[in-house]
């Protein structure tokens, strides 16, 4: 059997190189770190997570967590691995970030057909493979894939938020709850009056960031969009979007808070904790001062300062067929967030699928396409489908899946039936695609 090359060592290129050699195909795993560093990479583990701890939500009635139910069906490494080094966090699953990479590269090195070259790969093999190098990917890299597609890489960019100690919290000032009494009270809750709330904002948008760049024209994603970039659009965004205070009543039957910064545990030992929603591109020393002044946070230690860095995807719709195959290269399979799926769970999860996907294009079997009524499905349809044009990156959500025949108006119980019918559709194809391998 021909040794496979996976050309990337993230999220979706592990799951990747699992689901091969699951079936009994040999893999490497070519990663260029620790050797050859990203701007937010800190060690040379595989999978390791950059932006948060939280894999969202592992509620049923969730998008989110209908995409993690669909991926253990499929056999998901990362998952399993997750599920060892968890952290609290209310209905989310959180994991101890440096404890998940280990593991997770311990499990990879451990597989006797999982080979691990910490090498950088600067073309495109002229042999079946899967390239999973991430929004971070090499220049090398990046005008490779460019020169393959025939089309110009479109590029955006990300923020990652701040982490602070626990030690260094004023606990007089804030409490712990999670929204709405979802699961238990996992998150610290900095609560702030109008008073406060106003002269924080107003010192946000008088704060010094980076020097503009391709961000300021409108190219960054919603789904991660910096602190300072929300306030800019009216006085009241912050309090409908990341500090919202709904759900979140004050200890001992107190009023709610005018708006809320929720901090998430960030570790297994619960030392760090991040700032939710409070990805920023402002320079280290205006972090320290302007976040200093949520309530709570007067005296925090800053481990971690938010940063922004490039993410890169490929035009999909124009060059990806639905089993993650190049429409002009048989062979070359892409996988993870180069491909415009958007988010960790929805990185590995189009990872087990291009790992599934090569499989069968490796005996010379016609590819599958997915059930449109499921999760995954109904991600990888739309980012090879969606109009080329108009392709931006996108998260597992309701709204990308076929309608429910009947109409239900309960959002609880609609979500829920979406749910049932997804898991009911992808274990009967579950069971053909491996019958078929």
């Amino acid at each position: 059997m021909v040794q496979i090359d996976v050309i990337g060592g993230g999220l979706a290129g592990c799951e990747a190189a699992y689901a091969l050699a699951q079936q009994g195909i040999p893999v490497t795993i070519w990663e260029m770190r620790p050797n050859k560093q990203t701007p937010v990479h800190q060690s040379g583990d595989l999978a390791e997570l950059v932006c948060s701890n939280s894999l969202k939500s592992e509620q049923p009635d969730t998008a989110q967590g209908l995409l993690k139910r669909e991926m253990r069906i499929l056999g998901s490494l990362l998952l399993d691995c997750a599920d060892m080094v968890r952290v609290p966090a209310g209905s989310a699953l959180a994991v101890d970030r440096a404890k998940f990479s280990r593991l997770v590269t311990e499990k990879i090195l451990q597989h006797p057909l999982i080979t691990v070259r910490t090498q950088e790969m600067c073309s495109i093999p002229e042999r079946p493979c899967i390239i999973a190098t991430g929004p971070l990917t090499s220049a090398a890299m990046a005008k490779a894939l460019q020169e393959i597609s025939g089309e110009e890489n479109l590029y955006f960019y990300d923020a990652v938020a701040p982490t602070v100690t626990r030690a260094s919290l004023d606990k007089e000032k804030i409490f712990k709850a999670s929204r709405y009494g979802k699961g238990s009270a996992d998150y610290y809750n900095c609560p702030m009056n109008k008073e406060e709330y106003l002269a924080f904002y107003q010192e946000l948008l008088a704060a010094d960031a980076l020097e503009p760049h391709a961000a300021d024209q409108g190219m960054v994603f919603e789904g991660c969009m910096p602190i300072e970039f929300i306030a800019r659009r009216g006085v009241d965004t912050l309090r409908f979007g990341p500090m919202r205070p709904v759900g979140l009543n004050a200890p001992e039957g107190g009023s709610r808070p005018y708006a809320v910064v929720q901090l998430r545990q960030e570790d297994q030992d619960g030392n760090l904790w991040g700032l939710v929603g409070f990805q920023t591109r402002l320079r280290w020393g205006e972090q320290e001062r302007v976040f200093r002044l949520i309530p709570g946070l007067e005296n925090a230690e800053f481990v971690r300062y938010g940063v922004m860095h490039r993410n890169t995807y490929i035009n999909s719709p124009r060059c990806l067929n639905a089993d993650m195959q190049f429409k002009s290269c048989p062979g070359l399979f892409l996988a993870g967030q180069l491909t415009g799926v958007e988010g960790y769970m929805e990185s590995a999860a189009s990872g087990i699928w291009a790992g599934l996907s090569m499989a069968r294009y490796l005996q010379g079997k016609e590819a599958l396409m997915l059930p449109r009524t499921t999760m995954l499905g109904a991600l990888i349809h739309h980012i090879t489908t969606e109009t080329p044009g108009k392709f931006q990156p996108m998260n597992a959500n309701y709204g990308i899946l076929p309608s429910l025949p009947e109409k239900i108006k309960d959002k609880k119980r609609r979500n829920l039936a979406y749910m049932t019918r997804s898991l009911d559709d992808l274990r009967k194809f579950s069971e053909l695609l491996h019958n078929a391998l």
